[in-house]
């Protein structure tokens, strides 16, 4: 098997959150897995990040994986620094932490997970892999906001978009499973699971993708560059996600903050913890759950239901005007991969851009036709389950290699 004890070649992929650290170790050229696995109880009973890098690294050492390439990490936050990945040196962890203040609950992970890697295993090459690198294609009229001057120059106010690495790979997916297809069909079979896409988009392609998991948002994609997205400053502007509102009045703070007495801390902190599918059913942020209640005759979850697919369908006929046409939706991630019924309601209320569903592969989440879930037409409808960690993967083993 690729990827067995000793063998090179291989990347050690790390996400580091709050408390808990995801690895993953990822043959970037064939996607295979050989070990994953989660550190837990970060922050308590005296857990640190070093002493949870420690244990992965000696894990791996256990098992006969000594020979890595490097280390990936995903990155939430690279501001307008970063349009790509990078080589890990004291000036990028300089900018990781500078874009703490954008991404208070992700970066100082983040960097601390990188930190602890370079203190652990000092010899070994990191490379930074971040989420909002591949919206930097945006033009300013899809990222800025209409405010004031000084919010953009001193402040950075702008919209910086995130899921990027998901999009990267989907998106280079789609286009591999449209050309296969004659004009007008259904892409023909798809490649083995986990296969990494070519990395090449004709540059016409007009995709709008719907990364649909806790975390939600939408992105424009035109020959492979990201024109325009749903997500903004912040992971929580856009589409009703878990337990995140999305899109809200901003004159919300002030009048509740007079209303309740709370600070914005407190009503932003609701905002992203406490609203979303879960703010609305009073039940669940999963979407599976709330399916099920709905079915059941849960008039809540039925709300929860119609807001997200309201929102999700305006959003995407919006990219389609930011793309000047559309070639094909493509669905991604948890709700997107999984959720049969949000699919079909979604398609139900884009017929007016030419998709319509195909109730037999939606059933079996396109599997059974290389991804494709709509009757054939100029518009395709695709599912694509993503593959950020082999993004992550090749990534480092590129710029490991070097030019």
């Amino acid at each position: 098997m690729a990827g067995s004890p000793g063998s090179s070649g291989l990347v050690l992929v790390l996400n580091s959150g709050s408390s808990s650290v995801k690895y993953a170790l990822v043959d970037p050229a064939t996607g295979e897995r050989p070990l994953s696995g989660q550190a837990e109880n970060i922050g308590t009973s005296g857990g640190s990040y070093h002493d949870a890098i420690t244990r992965i690294l000696d894990h791996l050492d256990d098992q006969g994986h000594v020979d890595l390439a490097g280390a990936g990490h995903r990155v939430v936050h690279g501001g307008e620094r970063f349009s790509d990945s990078v080589l890990v040196d004291d000036e990028v962890l300089a900018a990781i932490r500078s874009f703490s203040p954008l991404a208070p609950l992700h970066n100082p992970a983040n960097l601390a997970g990188i930190e602890a890697v370079g203190q652990v295993r000092p010899g070994l090459p990191q490379v930074a892999v971040f989420d909002t690198a591949f919206h930097q294609t945006m033009p300013a009229a899809a990222y800025r906001y209409a405010v004031p001057q000084q919010w953009y120059d001193q402040y950075a106010v702008r919209r910086y978009g995130f899921h990027g690495t998901s999009y990267r790979f989907v998106s280079e997916r789609a286009a591999e499973l449209l050309a296969r297809a004659p004009a007008g069909s259904a892409p023909a079979g798809s490649a083995p699971a986990g296969q990494a896409p070519s990395g090449s988009v004709p540059a016409g392609l007009r995709l709008v993708v719907a990364h649909l998991g806790n975390g939600c948002s939408a992105a424009a994609i035109s020959g492979g560059r990201s024109v325009d997205t749903t997500m903004g400053l912040t992971p929580m502007e856009g589409l009703v996600m878990g337990t995140r509102s999305g899109d809200v009045d901003p004159g919300l703070l002030a009048y509740l903050a007079e209303q309740t007495g709370q600070e914005a801390a407190g009503l932003t902190e609701a905002l992203d913890t406490r609203s979303g599918l879960l703010g609305l059913s009073g039940a669940s942020n999963d979407m599976r759950t709330i399916s099920e209640a709905a079915e059941r005759g849960d008039e809540r979850a039925r709300l929860a239901l119609d807001v997200f697919v309201h929102r999700l369908a305006k959003a995407v006929a919006g990219l389609a005007a930011s793309l000047g046409g559309l070639d094909a939706l493509v669905f991604t991630a948890g709700i997107g991969e999984h959720s049969v019924l949000v699919r079909r309601r979604v398609l139900a209320r884009l017929g007016f851009l030419g998709l319509a569903e195909d109730p037999a592969a939606n059933a079996v989440h396109g599997r059974a036709s290389g991804g494709r879930i709509s009757l054939p037409g100029p518009v395709q409808a695709l599912v694509i389950p993503t593959d950020e960690e082999l993004m992550i993967a090749r990534d480092t083993a590129r710029l490991v290699a070097g030019p």
